[in-house]
């Protein structure tokens, strides 16, 4: 157990990517679910994703995937940029527990590309 927390905590370290942002580039910092994860089902949850970035970017949406299901993406309800940089999308849990991982669509020189992946547990229970 004690091995899979510290590979996990190397694999999500290794998802936000070092180093100066290149123009216009776009990087995620953070997933924050409420309730520490714990969600019920048929209910819309606000999720933040925090992240920095070189200017302000156009979002397009978010994306998720849990146990190998998705991309499932969702409309971004609000973006807010400056230095406390975050993002806010209504999300439905899945029903159990499950590694949730994200990634933003974004523009950038004209084209649409993805940000780096972010993730958090969440658990869907009735």
């Amino acid at each position: 157990l004690t091995g899979g927390a510290i590979l996990l905590a190397i694999s999500s370290c290794a998802t936000v990517p070092k180093g100066p942002l290149e123009p216009g580039e776009m990087r995620l910092l953070s997933l924050e679910i409420p309730d520490n994860g714990n969600l019920k089902l048929s209910i819309a949850y606000a999720l933040t994703i925090k992240f920095k970035a070189d200017g302000h970017p156009e979002v397009r949406r978010a994306c998720f995937t849990w146990s190998g299901e998705g991309p499932r993406c969702i409309r971004v309800k609000g973006v807010q940029y400056g230095s406390e940089a975050s993002l806010e999308v209504l999300f439905y849990a899945p029903e159990g527990h499950h590694l949730l991982e994200c990634y933003v669509e974004y523009v950038r020189d004209g084209k649409v590309r993805r940000t780096n992946i972010v993730s958090s547990y969440v658990n869907g229970f009735f």
